[in-house]
């Protein structure tokens, strides 16, 4: 036994000090490279954005909503960031590949991309329709594996360079009421970690994010189906608790820091990677587990079906009590909501 856990302490080890090594290597600074952000204008892209802005990174942020570009364009250029708001739909592939092509004609090429923009729909899956799964696989798959044929050439081309795609720790482990976003993001992953390995012999570095719950105020543009008011109610609550969801800052802090050092994979919160540690090693009891909460507190199908409604228009006076003041602080700070809201 003895004889085990000195070996067990060699190979730890020596596995850290290779981590040290290959990070010391791999190490980007960000100043003047561009940076292709999708969903920028808004929520978790925007902190982001203004990670990469501060390091002095030239960005191209792009989002389906003009207004919102044009709040979070102001606002990068009063940080004194260089930055160009395209307006996108992520879901077509020609205005993803005019996307890249912009950046690369404002800039002349591209460093880094981030594939973040997301879509979520909360529900029964007996409320979950065909274009619900559709348009997910659209945002979480097909866009971001458009956006990486698209800018891989230009990188190539530069002698490298970084991607990043946000996942979900629901793309490692199934959440009930989550189909079509689990679905997607489980399809993201396993996309991502194929091009970690296949794209590192071109110097491109491929991380895989799995986020925590992440207080960026999203869930008022969520969409919520069936009872969508006690949907909006477990979701807003979950996304407010202190020790289950994350501060936004440290997330998008640790997700710059991993793109750096060209890590192939992050988890960014403790309950997301003890969730995803306990499924890998039980997965029946996970997944027993997620199906009482299913039937035990989770809402059933019913309310407005398969009709959908967006997390504002399902406000409960739950979710606008102090229990979810974090979530509403967040909304202001990062471009969820109107300032006048």
């Amino acid at each position: 036994m003895n004889t085990m856990l000195k070996w067990a302490a060699v190979a730890a080890g020596a596995y850290g000090a290779l981590r040290l090594a290959t990070r010391a290597t791999r190490a980007m600074s960000f100043r003047d490279k561009v940076v292709v952000i999708t969903g920028g204008s808004r929520g978790l892209g925007l902190l982001l954005a203004r990670r990469f802005g501060d390091e002095g990174a030239k960005l191209v942020i792009c989002s389906r909503n003009d207004e919102e570009l044009r709040r979070a364009l102001t606002e990068l250029h009063n940080r004194g960031v260089d930055v160009e708001a395209v307006h996108c739909d992520v879901r077509l592939k020609i205005a993803v590949e005019d996307l890249i092509r912009n950046a690369v004609e404002t800039y002349g090429g591209i460093d880094v991309l981030v594939n973040n923009a997301g879509v979520i729909q909360v529900g029964p899956m007996e409320e979950m329709t065909e274009q619900d799964y559709d348009e997910a696989m659209d945002t979480h798959f097909w866009a971001p594996l458009h956006a990486m044929r698209a800018a891989l050439p230009v990188m190539r081309g530069r002698g490298g360079g970084r991607i990043v795609n946000v996942s979900s720790i629901g793309g490692k482990v199934g959440v009930p009421h989550l189909a079509p976003y689990c679905a997607s993001k489980f399809a993201l992953a396993g996309l991502s970690q194929a091009a970690t390995t296949e794209l590192r012999r071109h110097n491109i570095y491929v991380t895989t994010v799995y986020p925590n719950l992440i207080r960026t105020g999203s869930p008022r543009n969520a969409l919520f189906k069936g009872r969508h008011d006690q949907e909006y109610t477990w979701f807003a609550l979950g996304d407010s608790l202190p020790g289950l969801s994350q501060s936004a800052d440290r997330a998008a802090r640790r997700i710059v820091t991993a793109c750096r050092y060209g890590e192939p994979e992050l988890i960014t919160g403790l309950p997301a990677a003890i969730g995803a540690r306990f499924h890998n090693t039980m997965p029946w009891l996970s997944l027993e587990i997620a199906a009482l909460i299913d039937q035990t507190i989770l809402p059933a199908p019913g309310g407005i079906g398969p009709s959908r409604a967006r997390g504002h228009q399902s406000e409960t006076p739950v979710t606008q009590s102090k229990l979810t003041a974090l979530t509403r602080d967040a909304e202001r700070r990062n471009n969820e909501v109107l300032p006048t809201e």
